[in-house]
């Protein structure tokens, strides 16, 4: 039998299953690729928030990509929690020479507010990491840590994705949910501006949408789609896992990554 594409993340892991290494994997299986994974940090977490964070040692991480990469392969790569200076440093050294297509998720902040990237990495993101990825996907608080631009409306989208070029990705994916109304993602290399909206579920139950989104859009680069066909399949993807997202605990629950093999066996 054929192998699917395979995918790999470089992410921490999330013990309530929402968000991080758990959605990376959840998606990939569900868009028909192979996952991969390179464990870059542990957390205790939960539906109200994160309980505590531990970074592994760099000789972990990179142990981990070797095994993957020199032996199985991998056809697109998604980054995600990478915590401290050191990890982001050991992460883009690894990925210097990747010729697979890169998607970096500049994750800082949990959906609780809880941090998960160290203030003194944003350099090393900026200057490291960034200049390697196909494509970034900041939400708007990621995109005023790494700007300093609090964006508040469209044209303050397309001056933040502008800003973030200049750090070297090849495109950005500027995504607009926390504003008011409709859904809407801004996708620009500079040259082609294509704005992504959807209707806005009203439903609590969102976490992993970050991770999930990348993740999504890792699989659909590893599958052979163009960055806009990749960004507009997993905005479709991520929206209806938003309104299937159920409660789990006391708190914010997950979007639902199985929503397709539930809808099917309606």
């Amino acid at each position: 039998m054929t192998a699917p594409p395979r995918v790999l993340t470089i992410a921490g892991s999330d013990s309530g299953g929402g968000a991080g290494i758990q959605a990376d994997l959840k998606t990939m299986l569900a868009l028909g690729a192979h996952g991969m994974s390179v464990v870059t940090a542990v957390t205790a977490q939960n539906s109200v928030g994160v309980q505590g964070a531990w970074e592994l040692p760099v000789e972990a991480v990179r142990a981990q990509y070797r095994s993957v990469v020199d032996d199985i392969g991998v056809q697109a790569v998604k980054t995600g929690m990478l915590a401290s200076p050191a990890l982001v440093t050991t992460v883009a050294d690894l990925l210097a020479d990747m010729a697979a297509p890169v998607v970096v998720d500049p994750v800082s902040v949990s959906k609780h507010g809880d941090r998960l990237l160290a203030d003194d990495a944003l350099d090393a993101l900026r200057g490291r990491l960034l200049p390697l990825a196909t494509v970034t996907t900041p939400n708007l608080d990621e995109v005023a840590e790494l700007t300093g631009l609090e964006v508040t409306d469209e044209p303050g989208m397309r001056r933040a994705a502008a800003h973030l070029l200049s750090y070297g990705p090849r495109w950005v994916l500027v995504k607009g949910g926390h504003l008011p109304g409709a859904a809407v993602d801004l996708l620009t290399d500079g040259c082609e501006e294509h704005w992504l909206r959807a209707e806005r579920h009203d439903n609590r139950h969102t976490h992993g949408t970050g991770c999930t989104l990348a993740s999504a859009v890792a699989v659909g680069l590893a599958q052979g789609l163009t960055v806009p066909e990749a960004v507009r399949r997993a905005k479709g993807y991520v929206t209806a896992a938003i309104a299937a997202g159920f409660a789990l605990g006391a708190g914010i629950g997950p979007v639902d990554h199985g929503w397709r093999l539930r809808e099917a066996g309606a």
